[in-house]
């Protein structure tokens, strides 16, 4: 099974659940609406860059170290994880492409080597043979593979064309694109060629469902039955797809994503929000798009409703505080769980197995996705908190503070954090399927994983200076699907 039609099985209970339970952080979201409806500064006009915390800026660098590390300098791709073999994995190259012109304002990259990385990337997209054979390509209809290897840039196995992931990878571009903007040759080059790669997907051919843009096809059984539906990640997909401007859909993907919000409101530990348990579905599209101050119909008709300001990265925000308020009250009694150690999304796990640990029956997974109220076996991933730091710095700072605190070394390296660690599991009475098991520590994964590296280093820039957000918001396909789509508000206004 591949990992999309995994993570979607593993959180198709978002919308059942039960809503009730303690509200947190009351405060923190009254500070926040107030200042989203205020000045300019916090809707991201004109903020003068924060000066980090010193072990937040070395979490930073650390990780873009890592995309610097495992990057091949010969093609761009990026590998799924690393250091176990792997291979490529597109929405890591996405980004990848975001980390080089953020490594070059914080002068651990220079200008010529990004552009270089840039353009050897774009080039050798754009170059890769697309068609419906299910071997020799790298993608179909202007869609990219989910995994490519690493040798050939072609099709990894049998693994699925993914909408998301080439949403990802091409957002990642639209970034690089609007970011290189001289007259260098190179950089004209990395301008015209991102945007034939835009061009060139055919987002209309996803819509196989009335309305609803289809997670992928295969060309040995066609497309996957499920659909960009449920609140989670797909929110730039849908963008990126109503402002193409050669194959653009229906904004009637929008209102029929949106209709589907019901099943995913619940103020379950925490304020009302829109739900999507592992906290990944709250970060990937916020790297790419300031959604502060900026509402659709459907985030005014809520705002009129419940009296109070929401709107996306509010709502983002509900949704950290929601997994701190989960670890605190801790209702599965896992060990290293509390409101200063907390985190759960998609990441890698110590196996799938079953293991009685003092007088209870713990049940443990691989590769899953994990978050508040579902699957939960008491793997804690930094990334989770780390590349939230945008919407909560008040309490992600702390947390990741705590964890090198208490942990230290057995998950905090030259490369920032391994991909996740489980404090329950002291102890393994069969084999492992990842990691090892640390005195002190517990059960730590030994890989790093692109997809969970690459918002750390993304989401804290956005943290620290607007980085991504301020380039992104001139991006005119996105303005134009966001405006399509009925937002309205803050910068849009400008």
């Amino acid at each position: 099974m591949n990992r999309r039609n995994f993570l979607m099985r593993t959180t198709a209970g978002a919308a059942a659940l039960a809503v009730g339970g303690a509200v947190a952080g009351q405060a923190a979201a009254q500070q926040t609406q107030a200042a989203q409806q205020g000045s300019g500064a916090v809707n991201g006009t004109q903020r003068r860059p924060l000066r980090l915390d010193r072990e937040i800026d070395e979490l930073q660098e650390r990780t873009f170290r890592w995309f610097e590390k495992v990057t091949d300098r010969r093609t761009g791709l990026t590998p799924d994880r690393w250091p176990t073999p792997s291979f490529c994995s597109i929405a890591a190259v996405g980004f990848a492409l975001t980390c080089w012109p953020i490594g070059v304002e914080r002068r651990w990259m220079s200008r010529d080597e990004a552009r270089e990385r840039t353009l050897t990337t774009v080039r050798y997209f754009h170059s890769l043979p697309q068609g419906p054979e299910p071997t020799g390509t790298a993608g179909h209809k202007g869609f990219f593979y989910h995994f490519l290897d690493m040798e050939t840039g072609l099709r990894y196995r049998t693994n699925e064309l993914s909408t998301v992931d080439t949403a990802l990878l091409i957002a990642g571009m639209l970034f690089a694109a609007r970011y290189f903007d001289g007259d260098h040759p190179d950089e004209v080059e990395i301008r015209s060629r991102v945007q034939a790669l835009y061009e060139r997907i055919e987002w209309d051919w996803a819509v196989v469902r009335d309305n609803r843009i289809t997670m992928g096809w295969h060309p040995e059984s066609g497309f996957i039955p499920s659909d960009w539906h449920v609140y989670n990640e797909g929110m730039l997909l849908l963008l990126l797809a109503i402002g193409s401007p050669t194959h653009s859909v229906s904004v009637n993907v929008w209102h029929e994503w949106a209709a589907s919000y019901d099943q995913s409101w619940t103020d379950r530990w925490g304020s009302w929000h829109l739900n999507f348990a592992p906290i990944f579905g709250h970060q990937y599209s916020h790297m790419y798009v300031d959604f502060r101050g900026i509402q659709d119909a459907w985030m005014r008709g809520q705002t009129a409703q419940m009296g109070e300001y929401l709107d996306y990265f509010e709502n983002s925000r509900r949704a950290v505080y929601a997994q701190q308020k989960y670890a605190h009250d801790n209702p599965g009694q896992w060990a290293g769980y509390s409101s200063e150690t907390w985190g759960l999304t998609a990441c890698d796990g110590p196996g799938d197995f079953k293991q009685t640990i003092n007088g209870v029956e713990r049940e443990f997974f691989s590769y899953s996705a994990r978050g508040p109220g579902e699957r939960d076996d008491g793997t804690i991933a930094p990334t989770a908190a780390a590349s939230s730091i945008a919407f909560a710095p008040e309490i992600v700072v702390p947390c990741i503070k705590a964890m090198k605190s208490r942990f230290g070394a057995g998950i905090y390296t030259e490369w920032g954090f391994l991909d996740s660690f489980n404090p329950t599991l002291t102890q393994r009475d069969g084999p492992l399927q990842h990691g090892k098991i640390i005195d002190g520590v517990g059960w730590v994964a030994d890989d790093y994983l692109g997809i969970d590296q690459g918002p750390i280093v993304g989401m804290t820039e956005n943290h620290r200076s607007d980085f991504i957000w301020r380039y992104m918001r001139g991006e005119p396909h996105i303005r134009k699907a966001l405006e399509t789509a009925g937002f309205t508000g803050g910068w849009l206004n400008a």
